[in-house]
């Protein structure tokens, strides 16, 4: 330990003009010999002792003593710091560092995914690393067949197609055999056939089973028996742990288990199955994954996934936790939702009212809004609660900051009301496509003072009072007649009797038919321009004076309407 620390010491204060920074000197310790995290007070004490030893040294002295006792750290290339949107990773290096999301496949990906797979994402490309999508589906009880290819469309859709591997654990049960066995072999592992209430109580009591005392040859016979002998619940594979661990769950926990339920991929072909942290710790060594970014409820399984990796001899990845995201309001359960859908209370998983990734994508919703909302959260072990209009004022800004400069402006009159202006003009109305980017086209309407207006504007056009249509003229409303005022802007502008500014469309019988689905998945209808039969499927446009909405389905000639769904204002 002295050595360690004197080493770091000098290093310390080469680089900081003799000065020593017992916290940085600390982390470095920590670093090399984890064992010392079980008693940092005198880890800490020792390096106060030495502090002032370093620091009455010259800086050539310094130099002199650390290529004595660690010529390594003088040829150290300095560490390379990366800058991005969020906090750096330890002992994170550019070009290698490898994360992973891991959802099981219980249906697609919902909002609380959404962050966890764009910290991950935005991470690895800070890093200019890998992002991995495992999908864990070692529990045949709790899948949803669809949910395997839901899943990797959602993820490639949230990180613009940047997935380095696409990883089904169902494939790889060949894989945790192996390394299960390897355990077994090494003693570290024991096939346990007790009642799990019986063995619960001895866990509890920090008491070793018998079975864990089992000779190597005996066990090994079980491990095969594992396989084609026991029946489901008779037996499991437990890890060989300090039965007197503080934390219980540590003691002896599982690792392997038969369970007879048939699987979608592999039907009645295998029966014995891998617990998650088990499986969890194969795939990140084997995969590579350098750090594993995930909810603190994770924290005792990062520490089982860590032992059972010290145990094969390999390395950890480095973990990182953040605090558990209340989402408020919302039903975030896929089991609960896909009865709902089957119940035909939902109409799928696009459905408008749901908080899922299908819906949100089908609404119009861009991955870099909910990408923004991440790095915003960040990674943090603080827990947090997010009402539901937080939440969409968040993302609704993010998601506006991204489609509003690509939205076309077009009119669409809910609910249409037919009025004629006596007096107004005969003229053809010019109107940019979008008022920021006038190269990019008009859209043009011949106006004969025959109009639509929605029925809600109608109900509320107060008499007396100056109103305009939208780049066309200003009118009265004069008892039971509309009255032609003027054309210029201005005047209404200046008015003091002003009124309302209306969308409109010209009185034309050949308009399209349109219908728009909002997010509570009720219907509105009404009548768009004729410049909307240029829009393509999945345009998202602003409906003026409305909403942002996306182009669902457009009309055909048999007389089905053009469909879109709502956004967000």
């Amino acid at each position: 330990m002295k050595t360690i620390i004197l080493k770091y010491a000098l290093n310390n204060a080469l680089g900081f003009n003799g000065k020593v920074n017992k916290n940085v000197v600390l982390g470095l310790v920590l670093r090399e010999d984890p064992k010392l995290k079980e008693d940092v007070p005198k880890v800490l004490k020792e390096i106060e002792r030495i502090m002032p030893e370093v620091e009455r040294l010259s800086l050539n002295q310094i130099k002199e003593k650390l290529k004595e006792i660690a010529p390594e750290l003088l040829h150290q290339k300095k560490e390379e710091v990366v800058e991005g949107p969020l906090k750096p990773l330890p002992n994170a290096k550019k070009g290698k560092v490898v994360v992973r999301m891991a959802p099981s496949p219980s249906g697609p990906l919902h909002i609380g995914h959404a962050y966890g797979a764009s910290l991950n994402y935005e991470y690895a490309k800070m890093y200019g690393g890998k992002f991995i999508l495992r999908i864990e589906d070692t529990n045949p009880e709790n899948i949803y067949p669809g949910a395997y290819q839901l899943i990797e469309k959602d993820i490639r859709w949230l990180t613009d197609n940047k997935v380095a591997e696409v990883i089904v654990q169902s494939s790889r049960l060949g894989i945790y055999y192996d390394s299960a066995e390897q355990l077994v072999h090494k003693g570290k592992a024991y096939v346990c056939t007790c009642d799990a209430d019986e063995w619960r109580e001895l866990k509890n009591n920090a008491t070793a089973c018998t079975c864990r005392e089992i000779n190597l040859k005996d066990n090994k016979l079980r491990y095969a028996k594992m396989f084609s002998g026991y029946a489901e619940g008779e037996a499991v594979l437990r890890l060989k742990t300090d039965i007197h661990d503080k934390n219980p769950a540590m003691r002896d926990f599982a690792i392997m288990r038969i369970n007879e339920h048939i699987h979608p991929k592999t039907g009645k072909e295998q029966r014995v199955w891998p617990l998650m942290v088990f499986s969890v710790a194969v795939d990140d060594h084997d995969l590579g994954v350098t750090h594993v970014l995930n909810g603190k409820d994770h924290a005792d399984n990062a520490k089982k996934e860590a032992l059972i990796m010290e145990l094969l001899g390999w390395k950890a990845p480095e973990y990182k936790h953040w605090g558990r995201i209340n989402f408020e309001g919302f039903t975030l359960s896929t089991t609960q939702t896909r009865m709902a859908i089957e119940r035909k209370e939902y109409t799928g998983w696009d459905d408008p009212r749901l908080p899922f990734l299908p819906a949100l994508r089908r609404r119009g919703y861009q991955p870099e809004a909910f990408r923004k909302f991440a790095v915003e959260i960040g990674l943090s072990l603080t827990d947090k609660s997010v009402t539901k209009e937080e939440f969409w004022k968040m993302v609704n800004a993010f998601n506006r900051e991204v489609v509003e400069p690509n939205a076309n402006r077009y009119f669409f009159v809910k609910d249409p009301v037919e009025i004629s202006i006596k007096g107004a003009p005969k003229k053809e109305v010019n109107i940019n496509l979008h008022p920021d980017y006038p190269k990019r086209g008009k859209r043009t309407f011949s106006a004969n003072g025959s109009v639509y207006i929605a029925q809600d504007d109608f109900r509320i056009l107060s008499p007396g009072k100056i109103h305009r249509l939208m780049d066309y003229c200003n009118f009265i409303v004069n008892g039971k007649v509309w009255e032609f005022v003027s054309e210029d802007y201005e005047k209404y502008k200046n008015a003091a009797n002003k009124g309302l500014i209306i969308h409109w469309l010209p009185a034309d019988k050949k308009l399209p038919k349109i219908e728009v689905v909002l997010d509570d998945g009720t219907v509105v209808s009404g009548w768009g321009e004729k410049n909307l039969e240029n829009a393509r499927e999945g345009d998202i446009v602003q409906l003026e004076r409305m909403y942002f909405a996306r182009l669902d389905k457009k009309g055909d000639k048999k007389g089905k309407d053009t469909t879109f769904y709502y956004l967000h204002s």
